[in-house]
């Protein structure tokens, strides 16, 4: 039997070039795993010692994969196997071998992110710079761009916009000095000293290409400048170099990939054959059908047009939100009732979004439905430095017997209140047997204090107890006393310590932000709102889940993630959420560049293609943005592409606004409240239904055939 018969005709060609550079255009859901296992065994099949084949990919869990379903497909046992590595392990192996001919021992330490963050601290102090100057991890990602772009601590200087850039580069050396010293590396300096090694002895890469007779590169499209060198320079001789990626799939510019390598893949390597996987067997027609129309606007692409093998009558459906927490409410509300009267496994479930800031919500109401989730990818919302600290200074408000609560705000931002302070007011009140806050003014006027720190812990005590009478006092009005608190304790002050990069500064205000707005939604839809009642709400967990089996949860819990994180995944259900400017694409890609935007639209492109079976985006017609409603608006790149279609297709192209009936018994005054809702009914309801705005608070119900259509476009 045919060992190919499984294959179409495209993977069939790409496995069946043998030789001579290959570029692989695979796209989502299109089988590219398959062809690069099924090209590695015929290649074995064929007569190529399987030790004489390099696969290159970016995770351990993918070369695993690969090591597994070749040893399947060939059924037997080999005298050897294939080289399956990611770009770190094969470098290793390099070094390992040649390494000392840099001046570094063979038996090199690789520093870990501990390691590394102790090095970047000695390095500071080494030069005189503090900790309030420039954090050690700030100097490592300095640091680590530069190694990604091929630049040596000698030359950073000449590479720098600013002061602070330039004591990065100061610090630089003397970290890269102090690494020598100790004999070890990072992980930069993995590809970044194998291609110092291949570029000054020639005699070495000529020994480490002679080892491989085929090299294949996974996920082409991720690789960044130093990873482009290394490949270039093992195949350079025998060319022999098959890469699999997919542009449209180009998502990592942030961090170093560079889309161009696999743009210009026919001008690097002349004559090299291109092979389209264009047939999906991962989502339906009307899925893919979107994806095409989106990613087909930007201009620097590999010409290709997905097919699917799967048909639907489910369109994908637009909806909007008059505001974000109808959004959250009505989307959680559609899983609950899928879940629990049809029995869909919450396993099968996805919620997308563009930035860690926005999963808020969204796990508010799952906790509170008692829906089990895994945010995958980033912290949950309450777990977050910042968010934490708030927390504790409202915890402290509503029981100032909680001591750790206290301890973790009482010099936080610093207010003069250091660690012997603490330890005497820790002592006294063991002495006393009362809890720290009580004893606080009798430590102040004890006069065993110095007067400045005296008169920081009266000041704190005072500030703390003005607060909790004003939170008493007014609960309606608690987003505005929680935001005079913020600005009382200067909480900025504290941001700009822990964090120099202007844009990490941007984003933990952000989060103090959603926890202003996390408070006025709250108040909106409680009828007796309290301090105590919010936390109450924050800490809501599901405490029946505690003792379930771990691996039990990951099994049957639904997935927050980030676009970035959904890569490779997929889903049967999916919910693209927060489709807005701002969002998507980021704010900081609004202005900047075609090719920001273009990422920007890949991007979607992937969240989209993420989807089996069923898609939804959604988006939100205005959002609380510091406890004021600002408006939102549909990303402007698809705006400018208008339907071109008939009635019959007209739910597919459609922004739906979804009007529910409202559960909250106290509403507000603000006409707001009564456009936020929950429906006891699936949204599928709602989903022919499309509305104009025709005043401040009112619309009107209007065609679908005449709302523009999300197509992206420059």
């Amino acid at each position: 039997m045919d060992g190919l018969s499984g294959l179409n005709a495209s993977q069939r060609d790409a496995v069946l070039t043998s030789s001579g550079p290959l570029l692989v255009l695979a796209g989502a859901g299109t089988g590219k795993t398959r062809v690069i296992t099924y090209r590695m065994a015929e290649l074995i099949r064929r007569g190529t010692p399987a030790d004489r084949i390099l696969s290159v990919t970016f995770t351990n869990k993918a070369a695993k994969e690969m090591q597994q379903r070749t040893t399947m497909l060939l059924g037997r046992r080999l005298p050897s196997k294939p080289v399956i590595s990611t770009f770190h392990s094969l470098c290793v192996r390099v070094l390992r071998e040649d390494i000392e001919a840099l001046d570094y021992p063979s038996r090199f330490t690789i520093f870990d992110r501990g390691d590394q963050e102790s090095a970047a601290r000695t390095a500071l102090r080494d030069i005189r710079v503090g900790e309030t100057s420039m954090r050690s991890g700030d100097l490592l990602s300095h640091i680590s761009r530069w190694k990604m772009n091929g630049i040596a601590p000698s030359n950073a200087t000449d590479n720098v916009e600013n002061d602070l850039e330039f004591l990065a580069a100061v610090a630089y050396r003397r970290y890269q000095s102090n690494l020598r010293a100790a004999g070890a590396v990072d992980f930069d300096d993995l590809i970044l000293l194998t291609n110092q090694l291949f570029s000054e002895f020639p005699e070495v890469l000529e020994r480490h290409q002679r080892n491989f007779d085929q090299v294949q590169i996974d996920e082409y499209q991720d690789t960044n400048g130093q990873q482009f060198q290394l490949v270039e320079a093992l195949v350079r001789e025998h060319q022999n170099l098959c890469v699999v990626g997919d542009d449209d799939q180009s998502i990592y510019g942030w961090r170093g990939a560079d889309v161009r390598h696999i743009l210009g893949f026919q001008s690097q390597f002349p004559g090299a054959k291109v092979v389209r996987l264009q047939d999906n067997y991962r989502c339906t027609d009307k899925i893919l059908e979107l994806a095409n129309r989106l990613v087909r606007h930007n201009v620097d692409r590999h010409e290709k047009t997905l097919t699917a093998h799967k048909a639907s009558d489910e369109d994908v459906r637009f909806l909007t939100f008059p505001e974000e927490l109808g959004e959250a409410e009505a989307t959680v509300r559609e899983i609950s009732y899928l879940h629990r009267s049809q029995e869909i496994p919450l396993a099968d479930f996805a919620i997308l979004f563009r930035t860690n800031e926005q999963p808020r919500l969204f796990e508010s109401e799952l906790r509170r439905a008692k829906l089990r989730y895994v945010l995958v990818g980033g912290q949950s919302f309450f777990d977050r430095r910042e968010i934490r600290d708030v927390l504790a200074y409202l915890k402290t408000l509503a029981n100032p017997s909680d001591e750790m609560s206290l301890l973790r705000i009482i010099n936080t931002p610093a207010r003069g209140i250091g660690t012997a302070t603490v330890e005497k007011l820790l002592v006294r009140a063991v002495r006393a047997g009362k809890s720290i806050w009580s004893v606080i003014p009798a430590a102040a006027a004890a006069g065993e204090l110095a007067p400045k720190t005296r008169g920081a812990l009266e000041q704190f005590h005072s500030l703390l107890e003005k607060y909790r009478q004003q939170f008493d006092e007014s609960p309606n009005l608690m987003p505005q006393t929680l935001t005079a608190l913020l600005d009382e304790i200067d909480y900025d002050s504290e941001i700009s310590k822990q964090y120099k990069d202007s844009q990490q500064q941007l984003v933990r205000s952000g989060m103090l932000e959603q926890m202003i707005d996390a408070v006025t939604q709250y108040v909106e839809r409680s009828r007796k709102p309290s301090l105590f009642g919010f936390l109450e709400d924050a800490a809501l967990m599901g405490r029946d889940d505690e003792n379930d089996d771990e691996d039990r949860q990951q099994e049957d819990a639904m997935k927050l993630m980030t676009l970035h994180s959904a890569k490779g995944l997929e889903f049967p259900r999916v919910y693209l959420v927060g489709m807005e400017e701002g969002f998507l694409p980021h704010h900081r890609s609004i202005g900047d560049s075609a090719a920001a935007i273009a990422e920007e639209r890949r991007l979607a492109y992937v969240g989209i293609t993420r989807a089996e079976d069923h898609l939804t985006l959604s988006r939100a017609e205005s959002r609380m943005k510091w406890g004021r409603r600002r408006p939102s608006l549909p990303p402007d790149f698809c705006s400018r592409c208008v339907a071109k279609t008939t009635r019959k297709t007209t739910r597919t192209m459609t922004w739906t606004t979804t009007w529910t009936t409202s559960r909250r018994k106290n509403r507000s005054k603000s006409p707001t409240s009564r456009l936020v809702s929950l429906s006891a009914v699936p949204l599928e309801s709602h989903s022919g239904l499309s509305f104009r705005k025709v005043g401040q608070w009112r619309y009107e119900p209007i065609e679908p055939a005449s709302i523009p259509c999300l197509c992206f476009s420059t």
